[in-house]
Formats: structure tokens, sequence, C-alpha cells
């Protein structure tokens, strides 16, 4: 009894001391885990303060100098554990992949229509030698010029400054030379844009700096590994092979002559073509966006082949609707920004409905937007309700005005303009040359795969832009973020204008 007293005694006693080395054991972890989160916002503070310049000055980034944490690591490979699944996601990819077999049975349909019934004047093989031509060449524009961003950002943006609106203009006068009276229509067409390209050129001047820090910083976060460099080129050959079915159906159009359905026709392939090459462009979007995500929010790499197939399998039905309604609102608050800018303070009748529209363009902008394409996949939500979160996240941060002069997308689509303009120039000086008529038709044609094919390759550092603005958002004190953003904001505070 005196032993078995004493044996009690003894394990009541070791069972208090175990409950007070926990207790002392979870408040050192405690001590210790504000002391690491003590030590990080100072770091970051530091990394702000002593942040240096990347190519000419003012961000840094170091996220592949951090040690990672087992738990960022098991974070990051959660994020593609996730599915996003709504109903418009879901209705998007089938009325996509729908739409794919009927473009297929209409191609089909205009290249044994047009064959059947040939005009005498139509020849196939120059038609088809041309337009290839022109893909392939536009294919190749589109690989040297993203390997030009991404070693010389700042040179690619000066360049596309100057090299848009000369294409523009070279190509408008080489529809001139045709003389038709469509031909005469499209230059005047060209001739504008290429003077609304050198105005806005003009007109950013004071934002290009900025710009340079940001896309220098940002593509830093996302290295160009041959694996990478692989997928983007199976993307291109996609659109490239996309191109190359489509032009069977164009040329089924120009053999049948002056059908009376013929507008129909190219209106519905002009349609299609766009969907599917926004889609395999936004593909590459969200999966390089994933990428650089995890590279600037965790610290972390993540496997190339993993962020591709999630991106074409997870999130292809956001993808098939962003493609769809993106650049619609993109180009609907374009127009609204530019009757804005030439309404000012008027309250004349021509313009008395430039505020309501900016106002539906800016409801719109929170319902779909590119850095909608972040959130859908890392956070496992639809497109519009990840739109409208990080878009309230840009608000909350302050960034509002940042994100509204953002150029990025205004360089994208210069970019796209110089290779749609050098596949133009391409196609349709072979066309002037040989004297065999659609000189028109093929110009177009080259210019619009060309433009394409090039935006399918700026999807890469885009996607990099767009990552980098929504962690900043989400942790703006961040090590891994440089201080081009903060001293951004800082003089946009500074200046009311």
């Amino acid at each position: 009894m005196p032993g078995s007293r004493f044996r009690a005694r003894h394990k009541d006693e070791s069972g208090a001391r175990t409950e007070e080395k926990a207790e002392q054991g979870e408040k050192e972890e405690e001590e210790r885990g504000d002391m690491e989160k003590g030590m990080g916002s100072s770091l970051a503070d530091d990394c702000i303060r002593d942040s240096g310049s990347v190519e000419d000055g003012g961000c840094t980034t170091a996220a592949r100098n951090i040690p990672i944490a087992p738990a960022q690591v098991d974070a990051a490979k959660v994020v593609y554990g996730r599915p996003t699944a709504n109903f418009a996601a879901r209705l998007a990819k089938i009325l996509f992949f729908a739409h794919l077999v009927a473009v297929a049975i209409l191609i089909i349909f205009l290249s044994i229509r047009g064959f059947l019934g040939r005009n005498p004047a139509f020849r196939p093989a120059h038609w088809f030698a041309l337009l290839l031509s022109a893909a392939l060449s536009s294919a190749l524009v589109a690989t040297l010029w993203l390997l030009f961003v991404l070693r010389h950002p700042a040179n690619a943006i000066k360049a596309s400054l100057w090299l848009a609106p000369s294409l523009a203009c070279a190509v408008s006068v080489l529809l001139l030379i045709d003389g038709g009276s469509s031909s005469l229509a499209f230059a005047v067409l060209g001739l504008l844009l290429a003077l609304v390209q050198s105005l806005y050129g003009c007109w950013i001047v004071r934002r290009l700096h900025h710009a340079y820090e940001i896309l220098s910083s940002s593509i830093a976060a996302v290295q160009p590994t041959p694996m990478l460099a692989k997928y983007v080129a199976l993307a291109l050959l996609a659109g490239l092979v996309f191109s190359s079915i489509w032009i069977l159906g164009a040329g089924g159009v120009a053999a049948g002559g002056g059908s009376q359905f013929a507008p129909l026709y190219v209106l519905l392939l002009l349609l299609s073509l766009g969907w599917t090459m926004q889609a395999i462009r936004y593909t590459v979007l969200v999966a390089v966006a994933q990428l650089a995500y995890l590279s600037l929010a965790f610290g972390t790499e993540t496997a190339v082949p993993v962020a591709f197939e999630a991106a074409a399998n997870g999130a292809l039905g956001d993808v098939c609707y962003g493609s769809a309604v993106v650049p619609m609102v993109v180009a609907i608050r374009g127009t609204a920004r530019a009757m804005g800018l030439i309404a000012g303070g008027s309250d004349e009748f021509l313009f008395s409905c430039a505020s309501c529209y900016m106002g539906v363009a800016d409801q719109l902008v929170v319902r779909g937007n590119r850095w909608g394409f972040v959130y859908a996949r890392v956070h496992g939500k639809g497109l519009g309700n990840a739109s409208a979160e990080v878009w309230e996240l840009f608000i909350k941060q302050g960034m509002g005005r940042l994100i509204d002069m953002d150029i990025t997308s205004s360089l994208c689509f210069l970019s796209g303009v110089t290779g749609g303009g050098v596949a133009a120039l391409v196609a349709g000086s072979w066309a002037t040359a040989a004297g065999k008529g659609h000189v028109t038709e093929v110009t177009v044609y080259a210019f619009i795969i060309g433009y394409f094919m090039t935006r399918i390759a700026m999807a890469w550092p885009q996607a990099c832009v767009a990552a980098y603005h929504v962690v900043f958002a989400e942790n703006p004190q961040s090590r891994r973020m440089g201080s081009c953003i903060l001293a951004r904001l800082r003089e946009l505070q500074a200046s009311p204008h």
C-alpha cells in the first residue's frame, strides 16, 4: 500500500511537471512567433527603405534569396488542389467547345462550297501561301518580341511606342496602293489608328518610368526556363494551327465571289478566331500568373507543367468566360475613358452621357478584369467573384488610381499592333507584287492573325504584372516586394492630377 501510494503520488507529480513543460513550450512558441513577426516586418521595412534598381532604378525583388518555410510550401501545393467551378464558367466552357464544333462545320462547308463554285480569278495556292507565310512570320515575330521584352523591357516599351504607329501607317500606305474602295476604308482606319497611337505615346510619357520599373520587377519573379518556353511555344503552335485551319474558311468565302451571306460568314469567322485566340492567350496568362503569384507571395517555385495543367483543366471554364467578357469590358472602359477626356467638364448635350457611360464601364470592370484571373485559380473562385474581390482589395489599399493609370495593357496592345503590322506587310507586299488580287483581304486577315499571335506571347509579362499588383495589394509590407508601387502611390498622392 505505501508503495502504491508513492507510485500514485510520483505519477501525479510527473503529470503536473509534464503539463507545466507543455504550457512553457507553448509560451516559448508564441514568443518565438512574435519575434519572427517582428523580424519579418522589420525586414520588410528595411527592404522598402534600401530598395535599389532592377534596370533603371526603383525596384528590387529578393524572392529567391528568402528561405521557404514548410508551411508556405504546403500552402503553395494547396493552391492547385482547389477547383474553380461555377455556373457561368461551366456554361462558357460548354459554349466554347460547341462553338469549335460549329466553326469546324462552317469551315468545311465554306471550303467545299468555295472549291465547287470557285471564282476563276481566285487562286487557292496563292491565297494559302500568302496567309500561311503571314501566320508563320507572326509566330516568329511573337517569339522574338517576347524575348526582347524579357531581356530588355525598357527598350521594348520604347520600341513599341515607335513601331506600332509606324507599322500601322506603313500598312495603310500599302492598302492605298491597291486603290480599291475597301482598301481605302481600311487605309483610313489604319491612319487613324496610327495617329491615336502617336498621341497616346506622347500622353503617357510621364508614366513610362513606372512602367519600366514594375515590368522589370514583375518579370523577374518568373525565370524563363526551357520548360516554360516549351509551353509558351505550344500555345503559339496551337494559335498557328487554328489560324491555318481558319484560313481555309476565309479562303472559301473569298472564292465564293459576291455571295449575299459573305459578310455574315466573315463576321462569324472573325468572332471565332477572336474567342479562340483569346482563350489560348488567357490560358497562358492564368498559368504564368500562378507561377508569379507563388514566387512573390510564398517565395517558392512551382512546376511549370502543374501550372499549365491547372490552367487548362481546373480554370478552363473561367478562361473561356473571361476570354469572351474581359476584352469587351476593356474596350468599353477604354472608350468611356476616351469620352471622359474629350468631354472634360463640359455640360453640352453631345457629352451629357459620358459620365453615365463611364459609370457603366466602372461597374463592368468590377465583374471582369485581368487581375481576377490571378484570384480565380489561386483562391478557387469564379472569375466574376474573383474580379470583384481583387478590385475591392485595390480600392481598400488606395491603389485605384494606380491601377487606372497602369499602361501594361496598352503596351501589350501596341506590341500586338507591331506583330500584326509585320505580318500584314509580309502578306500584303507579296500580294501586291504578285498582282493576283485580294490584296485587302489578305492584308487585313494577316494583320489580325499577327496581332493575336503576339498577344499570346505577351500574356507572359502581362501575367507577371497582374500578379505583382495582387500580391502587393494583399501585403504591401511584404519583404519580397520592391518599393516601386509604394513610391508610385506617394507620387500620385502628392500629385493632384
